[in-house]
């Protein structure tokens, strides 16, 4: 049976699968190593270089990895690996030994791309639904556009757009002001997915004590702003279809002069529906009063034509704007 999940009901973010890439020797591994009960699979034979190494699968071939069960992992929260590129080259590997049709020369042909997407797809999808957030980790190239130099995942073929499309986040490390910063924020020459709006976060000193469990506390500051925001979406399309709901049964200037100020912390949107429901009924906004009237019931002067209780006070709600129209 089909499960919906109404407009009304919260999307809970539970688990993410989180980029983060760099040049090499910034500290990607020793940065992974700070995610909640963190659990490496090395296909990089790197691990070792990170001083706070914790508990690591050495990686030969994928066929050590592609069994992997929930009572594998039942000890962690947290499953990084290192390096998406190379694991990705072992997958291909593994793939062109099983079925030699999907290679030519040695490498993958169109349809070996297409199961390589497929297959890591499915390996992400499973650590998933074994609710641990994932890390990929992955080097970076720099490629000359004209005067410019651009960033991009070392990844071979095509599998970098299956990284930036299945990376719920994405963000590089790098140097200025001699401090080493987490950048979430996308630009011309350089990826990025900021779901959270964090932008930039500085990456605290290696020795010190917020380090130890740095990455765990962004990927719950991301979890928090991204169920915070559905339910922000959820509470706001609830006001909107009150406001729906409600306006056409109003009849007199008293009741719609009684939700003003709710319609003011409701956003532009919630604003505009009761504008055009006080003009669909003939009223005007009298600015003494800071009321609706019909014109009998005052004299309307030349100066409050087009005004309106929203003119005098922007509404409330902070960032409404940025969220989804319901109507």
């Amino acid at each position: 049976m089909l499960k919906v999940t109404k407009a009304d009901e919260i999307i809970e973010i539970k688990n993410i699968c989180f980029t983060i890439y760099s040049q090499p020797g910034l500290g990607k591994t020793s940065l992974a190593f700070t995610s909640s009960k963190p659990l490496l699979l090395d296909f990089d034979k790197g691990s070792y270089r990170a001083s706070n190494r914790k508990d690591v699968v050495q990686v030969d071939s994928w066929a050590d990895v592609a069994s992997i069960s929930k009572d594998d992992l039942i000890d962690f929260d947290t499953i990084i690996i290192d390096t998406v590129g190379k694991a990705l080259d072992f997958l291909a590997l593994d793939i062109i030994a099983k079925n030699q049709k999907l290679s030519y020369s040695g490498t993958l042909n169109q349809q070996g791309w297409g199961q390589l997407g497929a297959r890591f797809r499915a390996f992400l999808k499973l650590l998933n639904s074994f609710g641990k957030d994932v890390v990929l980790i992955s080097h970076m190239d720099e490629k000359n556009d004209g005067d410019e130099i651009k960033e991009r995942l070392k990844i071979q073929g095509g599998s970098k757009d299956l990284i930036l499309t299945d990376s719920d986040v994405i963000a590089r490390i790098s140097i200025y002001n001699k401090e080493r910063h987490l950048i979430f924020s996308p630009t011309e020459s350089s990826f990025g997915k900021d779901p959270a709006n964090l932008n930039d976060l500085t990456i605290p000193v290696a020795t010190s004590a917020e380090f130890e469990t740095n990455l765990a506390n962004v990927i719950k500051k991301i979890k928090d702003k991204l169920n915070s925001l559905s339910k922000e979406q959820v509470e706001r399309k609830s006001e909107v279809e009150w406001f729906k709901e409600v306006l056409p049964k109003i009849e007199k200037s008293s009741e719609i002069n009684d939700i003003l100020d709710r319609a003011k912390k409701g956003g532009r949107d919630i604003s505009k529906m009761v504008v055009d429901r006080a003009a669909e009924l003939g009223m005007d906004y009298d600015t003494e009063t800071r009321g609706y009237v019909y014109p009998e019931e005052t004299k309307f002067n030349d100066e409050q034509e087009g005004s309106s209780p929203f003119d005098e006070e922007p509404p409330e709600m902070g960032g409404s704007e940025s969220l989804t129209n319901y109507e």
